[in-house]
């Protein structure tokens, strides 16, 4: 039984990085992002937010990538973030200030590689989501950067997903 079990582990781990192998991907390059527009904490440490934030946008990319047929790569160069709304400070504490007057922005370049490393598309990015409150369906509702993340959608839908429902 035991060797049964240590068989079907190994099987099972060839099959898993296998299949990861060829899903599409996504590479998320952070340029110059010390100047970038908004992305302050609030009583969080800066640089753990910040790494987070990273994290959280690095992982979101990877999900819409998903959508992309096996083997490509959706490369992104993000060349400025502006959060949902607005650091202030009240008193000791600061805190982040949800306004429709602070919309999410983001500026990026993507890139679409097939397997080869070829290009199959390319472009660049220069979102802002004015209505962002006026969204009744906020897929993202208790998310952290849910505005952000529904901007990305609507922009990675829009771009990508629609065109080619239209085509067939």
């Amino acid at each position: 039984m035991s060797k049964f079990k240590t068989l079907s582990i190994t099987v099972s781990a060839i099959l898993l990085v296998s299949s990861q192998a060829i899903a599409a991907t996504s590479e998320v390059n952070w340029l110059n992002s010390e100047k970038y527009q908004d992305i302050r904490a609030g009583e969080e440490h800066r640089e753990h937010f910040k790494r987070r934030t990273f994290r959280a946008f690095e992982q979101h990319f990877s999900k819409l990538a998903a959508e992309f047929p096996e083997e490509q790569v959706l490369k992104i160069t993000v060349t400025n973030v502006d959060l949902a709304g607005d650091v202030n400070h009240g008193g000791r504490n600061r805190y982040r200030l949800i306004k429709d007057l602070y919309f999410p922005k983001m500026k990026f370049s993507y890139q679409i590689l097939d397997s080869n490393n070829n290009e199959i598309d390319s472009g660049k990015a220069d979102l802002k989501d004015m209505n962002f409150l006026m969204h009744s369906n906020l897929k993202y509702r208790n998310t952290f950067l849910g505005y952000e993340f529904q901007m990305l959608d609507k922009w990675f839908h829009t771009l990508f997903v629609k065109p080619k429902k239209q085509q067939s």
